[in-house]
């Protein structure tokens, strides 16, 4: 069993900025591609962004193109999510998911908890 815990969720002004991070237990972090996903009462758990196992690679959503980073440190079994420029549509619960194939080929394997970003304008 992984398990992912999110951290660094809060409340941030229009145009501010967060870091949310994701710390894996169990099994080989450097083995899973991971990612993040947003969702909001009554609305379908959205895809925002994921990286490969390596870090090699990343895809984001085109609603967080430029402003959300995601980065990973397999010494520390972490995945980051820098997010600037936020706005109030961003507000949502945060994911952090671990997947053993690229993300969107086949289901997630393991979710975190979430944590809640609001932005308020």
């Amino acid at each position: 069993q992984v398990q992912l815990v999110e951290a660094g969720g809060g409340s941030v002004q229009a145009g501010g900025s967060l870091r949310l991070s994701c710390a894996a237990s169990g099994g080989t972090f450097s083995s899973y591609f991971m990612g993040w996903f947003r969702q909001t009462p009554g609305k379908e758990r959205e895809f925002i962004t994921s990286i490969s196992p390596s870090g090699g690679r990343t895809r984001y959503a085109d609603s967080v193109k430029g402003r959300f980073t995601i980065s990973r440190d397999n010494a520390l079994n972490t995945v980051n999510l820098q997010m600037n420029n936020l706005k109030p549509e961003d507000t949502a619960v945060y994911y952090c998911a671990a997947s053993f194939w690229p993300i969107g080929t086949m289901g997630i394997n393991y979710w975190g908890q979430g944590t809640q970003v609001t932005v308020s304008s």
